[in-house]
């Protein structure tokens, strides 16, 4: 297993940090890395420091193998950082900056490029979920997500499908947290159900490594289909995963790769589950991080 040096650029937004740290968890498996966090904001005048071929933020570290980051924040320096050190970028999502510019891209599908040498196509946004070894059967996690300019949402719709899921398995203690975009309304609405064998957390009151230790341990996850970075996070932990539904304002990538999803059978949809009162138990691992990483060790591994 070689030694690499990787640089990881970050720009403070939980969700593109959690694509970067679970490839770079994935690729520990193949090599043994050295990490250095780079903040997108100590890169002063990226686009003055690429044209002099300086990169300051870098100074005093060892030169890179790798260079990785997610969000439009880090493009620039670490097109900066390679220029000046050397080393070879992999950029997570879509850039905005053409994307010839780095050596591979990692991109969801729903972002709609096309696959080549260079760009792999990923089931959803990367995440840092580890596939459970050992589920707690008497676990349940429900994850809210709320509206957005796909979905829309209703109070009375989500209570009675929560309702319906807590009290149909009344062995079971449910855990339901919610996320930035859940109306202020519904935990109180809620919480007023005074469901015993439901525990309810705002967001506000789970850090950022608190749902990858939940889903490692759930036996059973339902996500609502608005919460499409929760859904591959629900599905790489290896548990069933449920959608609860939520009113469709359009259809468009997002949407059309949820269905996909019920349509093979990789999830559960709510009024599916109600006419067969299971979850199916998806026997295909899923693990784009680790797919990522193998990509990169096939194409790197001996340079």
């Amino acid at each position: 297993m070689g030694c690499r040096v990787v640089w990881w650029f970050t720009d403070g937004k939980p969700g593109h940090e959690n694509q970067g740290r679970g490839l770079i968890r994935a690729l520990g498996n193949h090599f043994t890395l050295t990490i250095h966090e780079i903040p997108a904001t100590a890169v002063r005048l990226p686009w003055l420091q690429w044209l002099t071929s300086r990169f300051s933020a870098g100074e005093g570290l060892p030169s890179p193998d790798y260079i990785i980051g997610a969000g439009h924040a880090t493009h620039l320096p670490m097109l900066a950082a390679r220029r000046a050190r050397g080393g070879r970028v992999v950029v997570l999502m879509k850039p905005s900056l053409p994307i010839s510019l780095f050596d591979l891209a990692i991109v969801p599908k729903h972002d709609g490029l096309a696959a080549s040498e260079t760009v792999l196509l990923t089931h959803g946004v990367l995440n840092n979920v580890v596939s459970g070894a050992a589920r707690d059967l008497d676990k349940g996690l429900i994850l809210i997500g709320g509206p957005s300019k796909n979905y829309g949402w209703s109070d009375d719709q989500m209570l009675a499908q929560v309702f319906e899921i807590v009290t149909s398995a009344p062995g079971v203690n449910w855990v339901l947290t919610s996320s930035r975009r859940t109306p202020s309304v519904f935990l109180p609405l809620l919480r007023s159900r005074e469901l015993e064998n439901l525990e309810v957390l705002s967001h506000e009151q789970t850090g950022s490594d608190w749902l990858p230790q939940q889903l490692t341990c759930a036996d059973r996850v339902w996500v609502s289909e608005d919460s499409v970075s929760m859904v591959y996070e629900a599905l790489t932990s290896g548990s069933p995963v449920g959608l609860l539904s939520v009113p469709q304002l359009v259809e468009g990538r997002v949407s059309v790769g949820i269905g996909a999803l019920k349509k093979c059978g990789m999830v559960t949809g709510y009024s599916a589950w109600q006419e067969c009162g299971t979850l199916r138990e998806n026997s295909d691992p899923f693990n784009e991080a680790e797919r990522c990483a193998e990509w990169i060790f096939s194409k790197w591994s001996c340079k």
